[in-house]
């Protein structure tokens, strides 16, 4: 039998059975039905004593609650949420993920090069690559004016006899007196007789003309003959901070003199297939400049130049470029800027002639760059 009324005190308002106080149900209610409302029961809302209180949620197994205040209620004295681990949800982040720069790499934070209040003794460096095209000519120049930017005293050697370099800084090769070619063969010619103002405050110029071209076959029957630009070199090593050498596109004799008289190479490489498969070729030369003639001599690094990030083939080759040589290549690259062939024309260099655009601030990060490497002899990571 049911009655209507709940006992006094009970604090329970609905039908009731009169022998247990259960919610009274037909027999024929299924019994997972009549699970159900008994687990309603306890997770519901209903008064006590007069009161209103919700009634505790039925707790859970003891290792599920474990993993639930594990996961989702913090420790006093455990740091906040990072949104790393635990249940994947983003919480606040504390530091934000690394710049990626155009080698895919992170790029690193380039310090500025310390001044210097006297100069000397220079680091020889090569700019060299048997292929041409790739942007020896173009480095040299730029890299040797953003050098003086920083206080560095510059001496840019023009060791082609197609006279490029000599060209680009506003010079008309068959105008010279004296070139390289005659401070090669001529022991009574002087580096100071040479040397002529590049009109970049800072930076010098040993010019060169074809006249170059018959010194790889005289120089055949000379005595050390790979030591020869090296010998004629020794004098400036104390006036300047650093000297840029531009090689022919070859790995002939004159290439090989200006590796001998080197103490570092940089290698600029087109972010084209056919430049990147002769890489491997010039790395044996290196190898055995290295072994044979000049220990000292070692790969300052790899130049990515002409790339283009929009192409998935300037992507790819800067991919396998990284892959291959890994730390060695900078994390500055060249980008294609019709400015540079402007600033050719105009016989100066971009860091003058365009200041302010991306290819004479990619030449100032690479300065950047390479005097890090040679302070440090470690390449800058990020």
């Amino acid at each position: 039998m049911v009655d209507r009324a709940a006992p006094a005190g009970s604090g329970s308002t609905g039908w009731h059975s009169s022998v247990s106080g259960a919610p009274a149900m037909p027999p024929s209610v299924p019994p997972e039905y009549r699970e159900a409302q008994r687990a309603g029961e306890q997770t519901g809302e209903r008064t006590a004593g007069g009161t209103s209180e919700p009634l505790p949620f039925r707790s859970a197994p003891a290792d599920q609650s474990a993993d639930q205040s594990a996961d989702q209620s913090p420790v006093a004295g455990d740091p906040p949420d990072d949104g790393v681990g635990g249940t994947g949800e983003t919480g606040s982040v504390t530091s934000e993920p690394p710049v990626l720069g155009p080698t895919g790499r992170p790029l690193p934070d380039l310090p500025e090069p310390a001044p210097v209040t006297s100069h000397g003794p220079a680091r020889v460096i090569s700019l060299c690559n048997q292929k041409g095209g790739v942007g020896k000519t173009t480095t040299t120049i730029n890299l040797g004016a953003a050098l003086t930017e920083y206080g560095r005293k510059v001496l840019l050697v023009d060791f082609d006899p197609q006279g490029s370099l000599s060209v680009g800084l506003g010079l008309n090769p068959h105008e010279i007196d004296l070139t390289v070619y005659n401070l090669l063969m001529d022991r009574e010619v002087e580096l100071s007789d040479v040397v002529v103002p590049s009109g970049v405050p800072g930076m010098d110029l040993l010019p060169s003309n074809i006249d170059l071209s018959a010194a790889e076959v005289q120089l055949v029957h000379e005595v050390a003959r790979e030591q020869t630009l090296a010998r004629v070199l020794q004098p400036a090593i104390a006036d300047y901070d650093v000297i840029l050498i531009d090689c022919q596109p070859s790995l002939g004799l004159l290439t090989v003199n200006a590796l001998t008289a080197s103490d570092g190479v940089i290698v600029p490489l087109e972010c084209e297939y056919f430049a990147l498969r002769g890489v491997a070729l010039l790395k044996t030369t290196i190898d055995k400049v290295s072994e044979r003639l000049n220990p000292k001599l070692e790969i300052d690094g790899v130049l990515g130049t002409m790339f283009d990030g929009r192409t998935l083939h300037g992507r790819e080759v800067m991919e396998r470029l990284v892959e291959a040589w890994g730390e060695k290549v900078f994390h500055t690259v060249i980008r294609r800027t019709v400015k540079f062939s402007d600033s050719t024309v105009a016989g100066e260099p971009i860091t003058s002639y365009a200041s302010s655009s991306p290819g004479a601030a990619a030449y100032r990060d690479l300065a950047k760059e390479v005097l890090a490497r040679v302070t440090t002899g470690e390449p800058a990571r990020g």
